[in-house]
């Protein structure tokens, strides 16, 4: 299997293209604030993640319609509740609005830049339309579709996402075995890709750190074709014609 050998690539935005980590924990700074006050005690940046990870799982899978700057809010609401803080409606709001102030990696925008050459390259991420927006500008690239959680009404890994996307590029008269989705979380997108028979491209973003993150533990079996520690990695093994 060869990376020249698919002319679709299917991406995962937040974790992957947006450095979604760094991005989250600098949001909640003021609400993290307000727990070391209360309780005198620091929570590490791999605590805070894990936690964080724990509410929006648990909050896309009882709201699979809101959008997902409310249910980012929503999320903000929980994690005051859980460390104990009072936080007006206003600040959760604004952790809701975030998203488009979380950087991109410093490779993404080159590296969609140079695949665009090579690729169509479609979104499908668990995010808002207009949210999205905001991230978009920073890839700087036209993707050919963008697929959202809005536009689904259901959260990755639901297999809802993967049927949309798939019924919606079989109308654009792409074939299943002509994409390559392209993701950091095996919890959210290698899994249910593999359940889709989806060959897939694992960016593997944390690599030598311990834990997930922001991202739940996979489930047992998740698999990938590739590995690449960057998106960076990643063109320069197409460019060298990468194969398993």
């Amino acid at each position: 299997m060869r990376l020249s050998d698919f002319r679709v690539l299917t991406f995962d935005c937040y974790g992957t293209l947006i450095d979604w980590e760094s991005g989250i924990y600098t949001a909640l700074q003021p609400l993290l604030q307000k727990a070391v006050q209360a309780t005198g005690q620091t929570l590490s940046r791999d605590v805070v993640l894990e936690v964080f990870a724990r509410h929006e799982s648990a909050q896309e899978e009882a709201t699979p319609a809101m959008i997902y700057s409310e249910l980012l809010a929503a999320v903000h609401r929980r994690l005051a509740q859980t460390w104990d803080v009072t936080m007006d409606d206003a600040d959760h709001v604004r952790f809701g609005a975030s998203v488009p102030d979380w950087p991109a990696f410093p490779d993404s925008a080159e590296a969609l830049g140079y695949l665009k050459q090579h690729y169509q390259l479609v979104i499908l991420s668990n995010v808002d339309r207009e949210s999205f927006k905001g991230s978009n500008r920073r890839l700087g690239v036209v993707f050919d579709a963008v697929y959202t959680a809005q536009d689904v009404g259901s959260y990755k890994p639901d297999p809802r996402n993967f049927e949309y996307m798939l019924a919606r590029l079989a109308e654009r008269g792409v074939a299943k075995g002509e994409i390559l989705h392209t993701a950091q979380s095996l919890f959210h997108d290698h899994a249910p890709a593999k359940r889709f028979g989806l060959a897939s491209a694992w960016i593997n973003r944390r690599h030598g750190k311990a834990g997930w993150g922001a991202t739940m533990a996979p489930p047992e079996g998740a698999g990938y074709d590739f590995e690449f520690p960057s998106m960076a990695a990643m063109v320069a093994a197409h460019r060298g014609g990468s194969h398993l």
